[in-house]
């Protein structure tokens, strides 16, 4: 297939990870650490938030996703940190001739307060990412599992374009 260098691809992707039964689990989320807040279960850091932004730049890239990629079977990723994941994930998209145009991604919980950090979670992920990042936060309105403060979900959507030769 002739793809052409002006229509660019679209990727959406979702995370979802429950609070850590270890009060002491430090919680990392749009790469940055939340002191005095419980984190999230998982092999890695647990960034939703960056997860869901790997998840869909290498979707919208067609190279897979981040389980594909690092896989929780991998020792190596342990404990990784949400950035971590998100440069090899641009490195993924790179190699496959691609480039970020930009990333949003929203946030779903009852808690942390996001909006008082927004601007710097947009920041530190558009720095990683090397293109724009917007990160907002929103609540069910205390219905499901977010809303019963169980867990974390975030949403993403990434468009990429096709870099030049």
């Amino acid at each position: 297939m002739n793809e052409s260098f002006g229509i660019p691809r679209v990727g959406i992707a979702a995370d979802v990870h429950a609070f850590a039964s270890d009060p002491g689990r430090p919680l990392w989320l749009a790469c940055l650490h939340w002191p005095g807040e419980r984190g999230l279960e998982g092999h890695s850091d647990a960034d939703v938030a960056a997860h869901a932004a790997c998840d869909a730049m290498m979707s919208a890239a067609g190279v897979g996703d981040l389980g594909q990629l690092v896989g929780t079977g991998d020792p190596a990723y342990a404990e990784a940190s949400g950035e971590l994941l998100l440069r090899e994930s641009l490195a993924a998209v790179t190699a496959a001739g691609y480039a970020v145009g930009n990333i949003a991604v929203q946030i779903v919980g009852q808690r942390p307060r996001f909006a008082p950090r927004a601007a710097e979670a947009c920041a530190t992920m558009s720095e990683i990412v090397g293109a724009p990042v917007t990160v907002s936060a929103t609540t069910t309105d205390r219905l499901g599992f977010t809303g019963r403060s169980e867990g974390i979900a975030a949403v993403a959507t990434a468009l990429v374009y096709r870099a030049r030769p």
